[in-house]
């Protein structure tokens, strides 16, 4: 069996570590969902609650809010392959 993924608009938003203003704007848009850094066992990077548990985003990642409200990062790589920018 084969599928395609529907064609359902998303938001979305991406890290950039070096900016003070994404990263508070990212941290804004993921909300009681958003770890900071220094919350972390690793103390390195920030992290988001995800359906599949916690995990830590790195810079240029993309945070997706899915169709149910959640949310979940993406490699920019896989983001470029699967999503397209419209806005």
């Amino acid at each position: 069996m084969k599928a395609c993924k529907k064609p359902i608009e998303v938001e979305v938003m991406q890290l950039k570590m070096c900016s003070a203003r994404s990263y508070r704007k990212c941290k804004e848009f993921v909300g009681d969902s958003w770890i900071d850094y220094d919350e972390m066992p690793t103390n390195s990077l920030p992290a988001i609650r995800t359906l599949e548990g916690v995990m830590e985003i790195s810079n240029n990642d993309f945070i997706i809010k899915g169709v149910n409200g959640e949310f979940y990062p993406c490699k920019p790589e896989i983001f470029e392959k699967t999503y397209e920018v419209i806005e």
